[in-house]
């Protein structure tokens, strides 16, 4: 009590305290905390173990081999130290257990020898050895009385932050701090889902003492961390509709729909649906926050054209930035075809571009000659100067970092951005990933389009995939040929390209011409090829590399993948979707020799399905949120305690009741909201936000 109200003259008590207050951490101890993500109070408070020993005292009788178990005994004789190599120790001690006498032995331990006095009790955990009759001991869980608490949390430290140090430093800080703990989840619905309060959720986290109580603290603090998540988002989403700088398109409507006229197909009522939310949108003076998100060939670029062409007739230029070359050539041919009817300037800007046609488009682009920009990431350049930007589109938004995005915005008069992604994002995160985003899904394929059929063979089969290849070029068709990405070592993949390549070529040239596209060639190089092969004057492409998204080769009804079971599901999804873009019957073929379960798995789900959404639940559910999107810089955020996909039930709640809270008190006035509001203003810089 002293050494807290020591503390309360100094200061008031607040979570954000540095841990530098807490009795023992100096410099050094600051600085191992550090790298653990342990800073202020409210860190160490929210530093939650990942797992618990059970403590309970079992019979030796009941003692399993090989098993960590807690021995109660007597200390038969005094400690003995012995050395086993340089610097190195070992302790033994006997215990009098039951009737029988054990040996326990501490590795490194030589600090113990003074708790053990002969005739003293003691409670040991350690991992007994039932052929030997010895235990190796880990921890002294009492000395003088051998009572101990059932159950021991287990953290994830470092060599300078050891368990008990950490447990110790935790212990004292609850102490310290749990008159001050914020109580953010309001109480009506703690009591609907039966959850525990802030205090006692950290208690029952970090100081269980029986298994229900540490099991009911999860559930609390995996609903804790999904709702405080959840509150950041819908924030955000608040913030964004109230961003009075937004522009507001008012579009020609009728344009619109001569425009829709002329394409030389009808739209898919999913592609309609999206077409409409895109363009309230524009409409409104919030900014645009929207995700686009399809299967492969499910029509995303003719969505995004039309709202392109749409910003024109309010009056705008629109941009359409991409991650390659390839793709922006592509779309740039695209959208030139397109829009020819309805007299639409496009210009295209990339970093192949040669240096007179550079200065003549930035002129056009800065006059407003050019209505459309389409490009790579050259769009963002300082010398890039637009006359009246007013809506961008960024596609396979997940390359481009927030930066990128909040230049581009930067660059006009606060444009609308719609992001678009060729990657299925199933529900189970599309409210973690892009949970602060509005999310347009084009679920619905255009009709008549046949399914690509999918096989897997063995390497002992390649003889057969590649006999029907030779067909598939005979009826004048094309093929890709993939062999895997090895991160790496780009020399070893370009061996084991070059070794395919060389097989193929003196299988089928000189009837057909057989090219190879990797990643050591430069831009130019690559396109060159590409454009060749789209040209159909090569008729088999074989790719080191994964030949990239939205690149469209009707003719393309082939692709042959080396090594499949070394792609994830997600890109062996795209790399099929590279086929069947024309109207002959398309083909995957995945030559592979899993070695685990996993691998089959994968080879079995591609064939059993072609539903991207369905693919990449199961890519989920293989892999785990980590896996499948990589770093945060894709935007998935790191849960400490809850699993998106395991705890998805908890995840849909949250967001349900967090959405409440919102609709009823959108400014978080009531006064059972102020923690929250006090919450959001303390965690506003660490906002996942694209702007």
């Amino acid at each position: 009590m002293l050494l807290k109200a020591r503390y309360r003259r100094l200061s008031m008590l607040s979570l954000t305290d540095s841990v530098a207050v807490l009795a023992g951490v100096g410099p050094k101890r600051l600085t191992a905390l550090d790298q653990l993500g342990i800073r202020t109070i409210s860190d160490l408070l929210y530093y939650f173990p990942f797992r618990y020993e059970d403590l309970k005292v079992k019979d030796l009788s009941e003692a399993a081999d090989q098993e960590k178990v807690t021995l109660k005994g007597t200390v038969v004789a005094d400690p003995v130290i012995s050395r086993w190599g340089p610097g190195k120790t070992r302790l033994n001690v006997r215990l009098l257990i039951e009737h029988d006498v054990v040996m326990v032995t501490f590795f490194n331990q030589p600090y113990l020898k003074d708790k053990f006095e002969a005739g003293v009790d003691v409670a040991i955990y350690g991992k007994w050895d039932a052929k030997r009759h010895t235990l190796t001991g880990m921890k002294v869980l009492a000395v003088q009385s051998a009572e101990n608490p059932s159950f021991a949390a287990i953290y994830s430290v470092n060599k300078s932050v050891r368990q008990g140090t950490l447990v110790k430093m935790i212990q004292e800080a609850f102490d310290l701090y749990q008159d001050v703990i914020p109580e953010l989840i309001p109480e009506d619905i703690r009591t609907r889902y039966k959850l525990m309060n802030e205090r006692d959720l950290i208690a029952g986290m970090h100081f269980p003492k029986t298994y229900p109580e540490a099991k009911q603290a999860r559930r609390s603090a995996i609903f804790h961390e999904f709702f405080l998540y959840q509150i950041q988002l819908q924030a955000i989403k608040q913030a964004d509709r109230h961003v009075a700088n937004g522009l507001a398109l008012q579009y020609q409507n009728e344009a619109l729909k001569d425009f829709i006229q002329t394409l030389p197909f009808d739209l898919t009522d999913a592609q309609k649906r999206v077409v409409n939310e895109i363009c309230l949108d524009l409409k409104s003076p919030a900014h645009m926050n929207r995700l686009l998100q399809g299967d492969v060939g499910s029509g995303k670029t003719i969505v995004a054209a039309i709202a392109l062409f749409a910003a024109v007739t309010a009056g705008y230029q629109a941009a359409l930035m991409v991650p390659t070359e390839i793709l922006a050539e592509q779309h740039y041919q695209s959208l030139q075809r397109l829009l020819a009817p309805m007299n639409v300037t496009v210009g295209l800007l990339t970093g192949s571009t040669t240096a007179k046609e550079r200065r003549t488009l930035l002129a056009d682009i800065e006059s407003g000659r050019i209505n459309i920009i389409i490009g790579t990431h050259a769009l963002i350049q300082d010398a890039v100067v637009y006359h009246k930007l007013g809506f961008a589109v960024i596609d396979e938004q997940h390359r481009f970092g927030v930066n990128q995005r909040r230049i581009l915005r930067e660059k006009g008069l606060q444009p609308d951005i719609l992001a678009m992604t060729a990657t299925p994002i199933p529900r189970t995160l599309a409210i973690t990933a892009y949970g602060e985003m509005d999310v347009s899904t084009i679920d619905e394929l255009p009709k008549g389009r046949i399914p690509i059929e999918t096989s897997w063979v063995r390497s002992n089969q390649v003889e057969q995939a590649l006999s029907f290849v030779r067909k598939q070029l005979a009826n004048d068709s094309q093929v890709f040929a993939i062999t895997p990405l090895i991160a790496e070592s780009e020399q070893m993949d370009l061996k084991n390209a070059e070794e395919i390549y060389a097989t193929l070529a003196e299988q089928f040239e000189p009837d057909y011409h057989v090219a190879l596209l990797h990643g050591q060639l430069k831009d130019d190089e690559k396109n060159q090829i590409m454009n060749t092969f789209s040209e159909n004057k090569i008729q088999l492409l074989v790719s080191t590399t994964v030949v990239e998204v939205g690149v469209d080769v009707p003719n393309a009804t082939v692709m042959l993948i080396f090594d499949a079971d070394r792609f994830g599901l997600a890109q062996l999804h795209q790399l099929r979707g590279r086929v069947g873009r024309g109207k002959k019957k398309a083909y995957c073929i995945l030559v592979a020799d899993p070695k685990n379960q996993q691998g089959v798995d994968r080879m079995t789900i591609m064939t059993e399905t072609t539903d991207g959404f369905v693919v990449a639940q199961k890519d989920l559910e293989l892999r785990g949120p980590g896996e499948v999107f990589g770093d945060r810089q894709s935007g998935l955020p790191v849960f400490k305690v809850g699993d998106p996909v395991a705890d998805f039930a908890s995840l849909q709640v949250a967001q349900q009741e967090v959405q409440k809270i919102f609709t009823l008190d959108p400014e978080l006035a009531a006064a059972e909201h102020t923690p929250l509001k006090t919450y959001l203003q303390q965690q506003k810089q660490n906002y996942l936000t694209l702007d």
